[in-house]
């Protein structure tokens, strides 16, 4: 049976902030031996956001709704598949759910050791 997302859960989702939860990403990152530079070149891939740009919109405390309206999705964004959290990405319908979701996995192939190209989706 599919797992979709309640409303209540994609106004949690959207409601987070950036900020809250990018240390997360680099303890989960680092504690599995990769840098804080790969982590960042992942965000860029999927958001177009440099390093100076994050660090933006984490003094801004932006939540996800408004960091990913002012992201420029990358056009590959949508290879993005599998299970993240007991969703399947490609079965979420929010479209901002589903960004977050990706940006979630993303830095869970990057914690479980995957190659960067396969990460960056580039063959």
């Amino acid at each position: 049976m599919k797992k979709t997302t309640t409303p209540e859960h994609d106004k949690q989702m959207a409601n987070m902030t950036f900020a809250a939860v990018y240390p997360h990403y680099i303890t989960k990152v680092e504690s599995k031996g990769r840098t804080l530079e790969e982590l960042n070149q992942v965000i860029e891939w999927l958001t177009g956001f440099d390093t100076g740009k994050l660090q933006e919109l984490i003094e801004e405390k932006a939540t996800f709704e408004t960091f990913f309206s002012k992201a420029s999705l990358n056009p590959n964004a949508h290879m993005i598949t599998g299970s993240i959290c007991g969703y399947r990405i490609e079965d979420i319908e929010t479209p901002l759910t589903k960004q977050v979701r990706y940006l979630d996995k993303l830095v869970d192939e990057l914690a479980k050791g995957k190659k960067m190209e396969k990460i960056l989706r580039e063959g």
